[in-house]
């Protein structure tokens, strides 16, 4: 059995299944980049904690990829990880950053079709002029328990979930939080406009 359910907290609030195996790769992960914590010494003495951490995320999540993400967004998800491995032990993992607009645009379609009409869409995914993500300022994480340390102290590194439904979004948002909303669909609407989410940068 690949979850653990006595995880009454996560799923009430509206985060995904706690897997155990989880808790076997936040210790290997750790103790591999504390193994090559000498050669990060060695290779960049004054950022030695942080390269050992980051060589270490990328054992763990092979597939991910941090290109395209602004450089602000990207410094500090590289510091929430770090500081969330080194203090907490917890791992945070990138499912998804930047988007290009053709992607978010299939994206975006196939959600219409799917859900029915552009409304019911909109609760999940946002068309490119619309995307964070297309932005390069928006990043779908993972583990369940990397996404909960993010929600508690992503805000230190100005990193903030902006939707109740999708426990994984987060944005940079260096001015600070926004106003949690329920979902996408209602995100930020500019109250000149009937109707529509406004184009953010």
């Amino acid at each position: 059995m690949p979850y653990i359910i006595a995880d009454r907290d996560a799923a009430s609030e509206g985060y995904g299944p706690v897997r155990r195996r989880d808790a076997v790769y936040r210790v290997v992960t750790r103790v591999l980049a504390l193994m090559l914590l000498p050669v990060a010494w060695l290779a960049a003495p004054a950022r030695a904690r942080h390269t050992a951490c980051q060589w270490a995320l990328a054992a763990r999540f092979p597939a991910e990829d941090l290109t395209g993400l602004t450089a602000a967004t990207r410094a500090a998800f590289e510091a929430a990880r770090a500081e969330a491995l080194w203090r907490d032990g917890e791992l945070i993992g990138l499912t998804s950053g930047y988007r290009d607009p053709l992607e978010q645009g299939r994206l975006f379609d196939a959600a219409v079709a799917r859900d029915g009409s552009v409304a019911a869409a909109l609760r999940s995914v946002l068309p490119p002029h619309a995307s964070r993500h297309v932005a390069g300022t928006a990043l779908d994480v993972r583990p369940t328990e990397g996404a909960r340390w993010l929600e508690r102290h992503g805000g230190g590194h100005r990193l903030y979930r902006p939707y109740d439904n999708e426990w994984w979004h987060f944005e940079y948002r260096p001015d600070g939080p926004p106003i949690r909303l329920p979902h996408s669909g209602v995100a930020e609407r500019d109250p000149r406009a009937s109707a529509g989410p406004v184009d953010r940068p």
